[in-house]
C-alpha cells in the first residue's frame, strides 16, 4: 500500500528519528513525547520513523515493544503491516508469533497495556517453558539488542503506578510516548502542531459549539462558557444537532459526494441504572420522532456490551446516521465521516480535550481536503452542559463559539478571486521526476563543452563494476552478498543478477538525499535510468540488464549519472517549491457563514450594516474599528458592507506581486453601495514594504473589472490623522511613489 506523506509528517518522521538517535547514543534510559493531534496521521508517522531507523546504520540494534490500551495494538499492527508490505523494514508481532522466544532486530512485539499489567497473565508470570516476558527480553538483551518501547496513547496508562513499575520490569533503553495530549514530561519532545495538520487539510477547520446558539465567555480563576442552550431538555439538543446532520446531507448531495454524515451521542463511561434508563428514553426518541432506529439500520451502537450495526461504520456511505458510543471503547476509532456530536448534561465534564472532540476532527476524504461548500469543512458540538471549560490541547480558536450568517436580502456579487492551490508536499518522487531526468540527461555536457547528451559522453563498452565500490557497498552494510562471491574485477561476471541489483540499488539510494530512500523513490529513480537507456541507447532493462548496471556502476561513468541525478533532483525541488506558490482563480461570493473563537465579541453597538449578522470582531485594529464605524454611518451610500478574512478561498483575495512570486492579498473590506457599485478597501499602513505591491496589485484589478464593464472602485487607505477623527482617503498613484504624511495621489472617500 502506497502512502503519500505530507509535509507535516516527513518533518515529524525526521524528528524522531534525529532524536531517538540521539537519546540512545547517551547510554542512559531516556523518553522521546511524541505530541500529535488526532487525526494528523500519528500511527503513519511512526510507522515511516520506524522505516527509517531501520534504514540508517548510526545505531545499535534494537528490538521494539509498541504498548497500547484497549484492543489498540491490533488496530496499530494491522496499521503497520500495511505500511511495511513492500518495503519489509520491520517484523510485526504478537507474543506467540515470536522466534526463539526473543524480539528480533527490527521486530515489533505488539502488546495491550491493560493485559501486560495483569499480574496473574501467563506472559508475565513465569512457568515452565520458560516462555514469559522477563525471560524474553533478557534473551533479547544477550542477543546484543537495544530496546524501544513505543506506549501508544500514553495519557490513559503511562502515570499510572502499575505502569510504571511495568516500565521499570521492562528497562527500555528508550521509551516513545505517543498521544494527542501526553501528561509526562520526556527528556526530549517532537511535536505536531495542529495549523500544520489543517494546513495540510487532514483535519476540519474548527469545532462549531452549539451553533445559532448564542454563548457567552465567563472570566474567572478559569475561564468557561455558557450557552443559550445549556437550559435545554436532551430532547431540544438532540433536535438541532439532527437538523444539523440534514443540512449536512443536502450539502454533500449538492458536492456530488457519496458521504453519509454521521451523528455521534457519547454515553458516560460508567454505567448504572440511572445511565440505562437515559440511555433507553433516547433510544426510543430516535425512533418515535425521527425514525431512526437498529431495526432500519440508521441507529448503531459501539460499546462494550452492544455494536449493533457498528460494523463498516467507518465507510463514508454506510447508512446509519446516528451512533451511540462511550469514549473508553472509542479511543483510537476512526470514523472520517462523523461530523457531529452530542453531549448530555448529566453524562459528560464540562471540560473539553481533544481526547473528547477528536472523534469529529477528522475530515471525510483526506485525499479531497476541504469542499467548496464551507458549512462540510466544520465539525460541530450541540450539548446542553453548563458552564463548558475549553482545554488548551485542543490549540488556540479551534473550538469557535459564534457563528455569523449572511442576512437574507444578499444578492450575489460574482467578484474573481484567487487563492493558493494545495498541493501535498513532495516528499518522495512522482513521474515528474522520469520527465526531468530524462530533460537533465539531454541537457548535460561534457567538461569541455564539445559533447552535449548523456548518451554521448558515457563510454558503454568494456564497462565493469569496480571494487572499490563493492568494499564501499560491504562497509555501508547494506545487505551481504550470497557467499561472498564478488572478490573482484574479474569475478563480477559470476555475480548472480540478484547481486547486481543489490548494487544498483545501493547506487540509486546514496544518490537519492534529500528525499528518503524508501521503496517508491528508488523504484522511481531506478526507473528513470532504464527509460534513459531505453530510450537515448535502444537498451532494454529485460535485454540487458547486466550491460545497464555495468555501464552505470564503472568508474568512468558513475561520476555522469551522479551529477545527472543531482541536476534532476534540483529540477524536481523547485518544481514543488513552484508548485506550491501556483495561484488558483476561481469565482467568489460573501460565504453563508462565517465563524469565531473564543477571542471574538459581539461588536457594540450593533453594526447594521454589516452584510454579516451578527458581526463579531477581535478589536486589535483600530484602524479597522474607525473604518467600520465609518461605513456603518446611517447617512452615507453604503448598503452593506462584509469585513473580509485572510484564508483559503473562503474569503476574497486579488493578486498582487511578492518578489518574483505571485500571492493572494485578502483585502479588508468589501462594500456594496446603494447604487449597486462595490468597493475593495485595505487600510494597510504605509510603513510596511509591501504597501506598494499590494496597492499595485488592488489597482490592477479594479481596472480590469472596470474594463470588463463592472462597476469597481477602491484601494489601499488611511486617515488623515493619527487618531483616525480625520478624512479618509484612497490611494491612486504607484506604489512605488505613497510617502508617509504626503496626501499627492490620494483621494477623499
Amino acid at each position: 500500500m502506497a502512502f503519500q506523506l505530507t509535509k507535516y509528517q516527513d518533518k515529524a518522521a525526521r524528528e524522531l528519528l534525529i532524536k531517538s538517535e540521539e537519546l540512545l547514543s547517551t547510554g542512559n534510559p531516556k523518553t522521546l513525547v511524541f505530541k500529535a493531534p488526532t487525526g494528523s496521521g500519528k500511527t503513519i508517522i511512526i510507522a515511516e520513523f520506524l522505516t527509517r531507523f531501520s534504514d540508517d546504520h548510526d545505531h545499535s540494534p534494537c528490538a521494539f515493544i509498541w504498548a497500547a490500551p484497549h484492543k489498540l495494538h491490533e488496530q496499530s499492527k494491522e496499521k503497520l503491516e500495511q505500511y511495511f508490505e513492500n518495503t519489509r523494514a520491520m517484523e510485526c508481532s504478537f507474543f506467540e508469533d515470536l522466534d526463539d522466544r526473543q524480539i528480533g532486530e527490527n521486530e515489533i512485539l505488539f502488546f495491550n497495556w491493560e493485559s501486560i499489567r495483569r499480574e496473574d497473565l501467563i506472559y508475565i508470570r513465569e512457568n515452565e517453558q520458560d516462555n514469559n516476558l522477563s525471560s524474553v527480553l533478557e534473551r533479547t538483551h544477550k542477543a546484543g539488542r537495544k530496546i524501544i518501547l513505543i506506549i501508544d496513547e500514553s495519557h490513559l496508562h503511562a502515570p499510572a503506578e502499575t505502569s510504571q513499575n511495568l516500565k521499570n520490569d521492562i528497562a527500555p533503553d528508550l521509551i516513545i510516548e505517543t498521544s494527542a495530549t501526553p501528561t509526562l514530561p520526556g527528556d526530549d519532545n517532537v511535536t505536531v502542531q495542529i495549523e500544520a495538520v489543517k494546513a495540510e487539510e487532514m483535519i476540519k477547520k474548527a469545532v462549531i459549539l452549539n451553533e445559532d446558539f448564542k454563548s457567552v465567555v465567563r472570566r474567572g480563576r478559569t475561564e468557561t462558557i455558557k450557552s443559550e442552550l445549556a437550559g435545554s431538555t436532551d430532547d431540544t439538543v438532540l433536535r438541532e444537532a439532527l437538523k444539523k446532520r440534514e443540512e449536512l446531507v443536502r450539502a454533500y448531495k449538492a458536492e456530488g459526494v457519496a458521504v453519509n454524515p454521521l451523528l455521534l451521542i457519547q454515553l458516560p463511561n460508567r454505567i448504572g441504572q440511572a445511565e440505562e434508563d437515559r440511555q433507553t428514553i433516547i433510544v426510543r426518541t430516535l425512533n418515535d420522532k425521527h425514525g431512526i432506529s437498529v431495526e432500519n439500520g440508521k441507529l448503531a451502537f459501539y460499546i462494550s456490551e452492544n455494536k449493533e450495526n457498528s460494523e463498516n461504520i467507518s465507510r463514508n456511505d454506510n447508512e446509519a446516521e446516528v451512533l451511540i458510543f462511550k469514549q473508553a471503547v472509542a479511543h483510537g476509532w476512526d470514523c472520517p465521516r462523523a461530523h457531529i456530536l452530542v453531549l448530555f448534561r448529566e453524562w459528560h465534564s464540562p471540560v473539553f480535550s481533544i481526547q473528547t472532540l477528536g472523534r469529529i476532527m477528522r475530515v471525510s476524504e483526506p485525499e479531497h481536503g476541504y469542499y467548496d461548500n464551507d458549512i462540510l469543512n466544520f465539525a460541530y458540538v450541540y450539548t446542553n452542559i453548563d458552564d463548558i471549560v475549553i482545554q488548551e490541547d485542543i490549540g488556540g480558536g479551534y473550538v469557535v463559539i459564534h457563528t455569523s450568517k449572511r442576512i437574507a436580502k444578499y444578492k450575489s456579487v460574482e467578484l474573481p478571486s484567487v487563492h493558493r492551490k494545495r498541493h501535498r508536499e513532495q516528499t518522495r518522487l512522482s513521474p515528474l521526476f522520469t520527465r526531468l531526468f530524462l530533460m537533465e540527461a539531454q541537457k548535460y555536457t561534457s567538461k569541455d563543452k564539445k559533447k552535449k547528451g548523456l548518451e554521448k559522453i558515457i563510454k558503454p563498452k568494456g564497462q565493469r563494476v569496480q571494487q572499490a565500490f563493492i568494499s564501499d557497498w560491504k562497509a555501508e552494510n547494506i545487505d551481504t552478498i550470497a557467499g561472498e562471491r564478488i572478490q573482484a574485477d574479474v569475478q563480477i561476471e559470476r555475480a548472480s543478477d540478484m547481486d547486481l541489483q543489490r548494487l544498483f540499488d545501493y547506487f540509486v539510494r546514496k544518490n537519492l538525499s534529500p528525499f528518503h530512500p524508501e521503496d517508491r523513490s528508488v523504484g522511481r529513480l531506478k526507473e528513470s535510468i532504464y527509460k534513459f537507456f531505453d530510450k537515448e541507447m535502444r537498451m532494454t532493462r529485460a535485454e540487458h540488464f547486466r550491460d545497464i548496471i555495468n555501464i552505470v556502476l564503472s568508474e568512468d561513468n558513475r561520476p555522469h549519472f551522479e551529477a545527472v541525478i543531482d541536476s534532476a533532483k534540483r529540477a524536481y525541488i523547485a518544481t514543488a517549491e513552484k508548485r506550491e506558490k501556483e495561484i488558483v482563480e476561481d469565482v467568489w461570493e460573501v460565504p453563508e457563514r462565517v465563524a469565531f473563537g473564543k477571542g471574538y465579541v459581539e461588536a457594540k453597538p450593533k453594526k447594521k450594516k454589516s452584510v454579516m449578522k451578527p458581526f463579531f470582531s477581535d478589536e486589535r485594529w483600530q484602524s479597522e474599528k474607525a473604518f467600520i464605524d465609518f461605513l456603518d454611518k446611517p447617512r452615507n451610500d453604503v448598503s452593506w458592507w462584509f469585513k473580509n478574512g485572510d484564508r483559503d478561498a473562503t474569503f476574497f483575495a486579488v493578486q498582487y506581486k511578492d518578489g518574483n512570486d505571485s500571492a493572494p492579498f485578502y483585502v479588508d473590506f468589501v462594500v456594496m453601495m446603494k447604487d449597486g457599485s462595490i468597493g475593495l478597501f485595505d487600510p494597510h499602513g504605509l510603513h510596511l514594504a509591501d504597501f506598494g505591491a499590494k496597492s499595485d496589485g488592488l489597482r490592477a484589478y479594479i481596472a480590469h473589472l472596470k474594463k470588463k464593464g463592472r462597476k469597481v472602485s477602491g484601494g489601499i487607505i488611511a486617515n488623515t490623522k493619527p487618531d483616525y477623527t480625520g478624512q479618509w482617503m484612497v490611494y491612486e498613484g504607484n506604489g512605488k511613489n505613497a510617502r508617509e504624511g504626503n496626501w499627492d495621489n490620494w483621494k477623499q472617500l
